[in-house]
This record gives C-alpha cells, sequence and structure tokens, in this order.
C-alpha cells in the first residue's frame, strides 16, 4: 500500500470511529454519577482505577439532581453507573425505564434489604447502604438561647425554633423527600402538612444538599440541621457540639442505592462497578472516609460509630410506594404551594 492510500485509510477509520460516539473511549473508561459526599466519592473512584485500571469521570451532584439529569440525558446517555443517593429517585428512574436490569453474582452476600430494593425494582437498583433519619442541634447555641432540647418531630414546629432550622428541599433532595414522605407515613396526610406549615416559619433556609444542613448546626450557622443521622455523626466525630435526636414519634430511613443508567456508553465496566462496589472491601471505604451508613454486604465492616437500627424507633416504611413518581408528584406539589410558598 502507498504512503497516499494509508494516509487514506486512516483518515477513514478515523472518520468511522467519529461516527461511533464511544466506540473507541469505552475500552478502560467509566463515567460514574455520585451522590453521596465528595470525601467518600473520591477514595471509592480512586480504589475501583487501582484494583481494574479502568479510567473513572466522576460527577458528584445530590440525588434529586442527578435523577433530572439521568432523565434530561435518556436520548443520549453520557453517564455509565450512578452511585449512592436515597433509593427513592433509583426506585423512580427504575420505574421511568431509565435504568438498566442487572442480578449481580454478589446478592447473595447482602442484608435482605438490600435485595428486597433490588426485587421491588425489577432488579435495576440494588441497595448499598441504609441510615435513619432525624435531626441534630447545636448544644451550644441552644444553651444559650436558653430552648428546652428538642426530641420529637413534633418539637421543630414550636414557635422558639423560629428561623432556627435547616432542612433541604425535596425537589433536589432525597433527603428532604425521605423527610416528606416520612412525615406523611408517621402522622398522617393532613396532619403532616399542617407540621410542615407550621415549621416553614422556623426554617431559615432550604438547601439543596441533603446533607448540608447537618454542617450548619455544626457550625452554629442554625440551631437544628434535619439530615439522616449519620451525616450528623460525621459532624460530632470532628468536634462539634452536636446533639443528635432521633425522634420520638418513629422516623424513616433510607437505602441508598446504586443503578447502571440504560444505554450506558461502558456497559461492560459500569457492571465490573457494580460487582466491585458490593464487596466487602468496597463498601469498607465508608468508614475510611467518616460516612457512617450502615453497608449491604453481610461481611463488611460496621463503622462503631454507625447509628443502629435498633436502637431507633423505625417506620415500616413504604419504598415501593413512595418511591413511585406518580407519588413523589403527587406529594411535592401541594408541599411547594400549601408548604413552600406559605408566609413566615
Amino acid at each position: 500500500m502507498t504512503t497516499h492510500r494509508r494516509l487514506l485509510a486512516t483518515g477513514f477509520a478515523l472518520g468511522l470511529t467519529a461516527l461511533l460516539p464511544g466506540a473507541a473511549a469505552a475500552q478502560g473508561n467509566l463515567t460514574v454519577y455520585c451522590s453521596v459526599q465528595e470525601e467518600w466519592c473520591r477514595p471509592m473512584m480512586q480504589a475501583f482505577e487501582r484494583a481494574t485500571g479502568v479510567r473513572v469521570a466522576m460527577t458528584r451532584k445530590s440525588s434529586g439532581e442527578t435523577m433530572t439529569q439521568i432523565r434530561a440525558e435518556a436520548a443520549n446517555p453520557r453517564g455509565d453507573i450512578w452511585w449512592g443517593g436515597t433509593g427513592d429517585p433509583h426506585m423512580q428512574a427504575a420505574e421511568e425505564n431509565l435504568t438498566e436490569e442487572y442480578r449481580s453474582p454478589r446478592m447473595a452476600d447482602l442484608h435482605p434489604w438490600a435485595t428486597r430494593q433490588a426485587e421491588q425494582a425489577r432488579f435495576r437498583t440494588i441497595g448499598i447502604y441504609a441510615g435513619a433519619l432525624g435531626y441534630s442541634y447545636n448544644t451550644t447555641e441552644l444553651a444559650r438561647r436558653r430552648i428546652a432540647a428538642p426530641t420529637c418531630w413534633a418539637d421543630l414546629a414550636k414557635p422558639e425554633f423560629r428561623g432556627e432550622i435547616q432542612v433541604a428541599d425535596p425537589n433536589t433532595s432525597g433527603t428532604a423527600y425521605t423527610m416528606l414522605a416520612t412525615l406523611l407515613q408517621v402522622m398522617g396526610e393532613e396532619p403532616a402538612f399542617t407540621f410542615l406549615s407550621a415549621m416553614h416559619r422556623n426554617v431559615n433556609q432550604y438547601t439543596r444538599s441533603g446533607a448540608a444542613p447537618a454542617r450548619a448546626a455544626a457550625t452554629g450557622e442554625t440551631l437544628v440541621g434535619i439530615t439522616f443521622l449519620h451525616d450528623a455523626v460525621t459532624q460530632k466525630i470532628a468536634g462539634a457540639p452536636v446533639e443528635i435526636v432521633a425522634p420520638c414519634e418513629g422516623t424513616g430511613y433510607e437505602i441508598g442505592s446504586m443503578s447502571i443508567i440504560r444505554g450506558a456508553r461502558n456497559m461492560e465496566n459500569a457492571r465490573r462497578f457494580y460487582d466491585w462496589a458490593l464487596t466487602p472491601e468496597a463498601q469498607a471505604i465508608a468508614g475510611q472516609a467518616n460516612s457512617y451508613q450502615l453497608p449491604s454486604n453481610r461481611n463488611a465492616p460496621i463503622p462503631p460509630q454507625a447509628p443502629r437500627f435498633e436502637n431507633i424507633r423505625l417506620i415500616d416504611y413504604d419504598f415501593a410506594r413512595w418511591g413511585s413518581a406518580a407519588e413523589r408528584t403527587r406529594v411535592i406539589s401541594p408541599w411547594e404551594r400549601e408548604v413552600r410558598a406559605g408566609a413566615r
């Protein structure tokens, strides 16, 4: 073959590759949408790269924001796997056919709550950790204001907490949506919205991130932060003057989940990551990253600081119902209309 013909052949091959997005890039690459804290996302991706040699591109967003992005990219998916974040939006993604069915050989090693999550989603998502919902308060600021310590959900509607509470927005945060669904199950629908409207007068900010209120309570920016309990534990272990509350009426919990995005360009590596993330070694990274959820693998070490379910009054949270897109829309609409838009 002459030099001229070789150049033409090379040019044709390059042009063909350009017409097939992802065809050349698929080998050895993976794009992960991560919905836990950055401090846990980074070491997870680094450990997977070391274990496999696969190059990982990672984007960190809250679970609600990630769900919105995956839905917007459905016709041309840019991500391969969604790791972490509350299970409700993962269930909604499964319902909307935005994620792929996959049955990992690691499923036999998991707790029943994790495999039940997979079964309810027709194996389009799976549980990777669990954590209970609650709140924390800054003990220094509470004493300075001479306010009695809150122990229940109902306490957060009291007038002495006016402007003293932070919680995320359920439109962007899976944590906040879990709170909304929890209160509806604990109190009943009408009483829950009455409570939320009363608590709204005490909210100084609705954050985008579910963990942000725990950090705000730790620094004294707010008196009370509604989050998952493990987010508050992280702040307390770091030395913040916070007390952690599992509300007396009972509370819900999350099953943090993982899903392969439908149409993933790097499908083989997505499955490889999925299997690896269910191993005890991968799940042990949580504690090393100061994240104190309960791991889904029965053989993974449980951080001693992790809030244990047996010490918390948990409700029988209906993940199938509250994980449906129709139910989410049904309850967020009145929250926006009756709660968020209300006077303070």
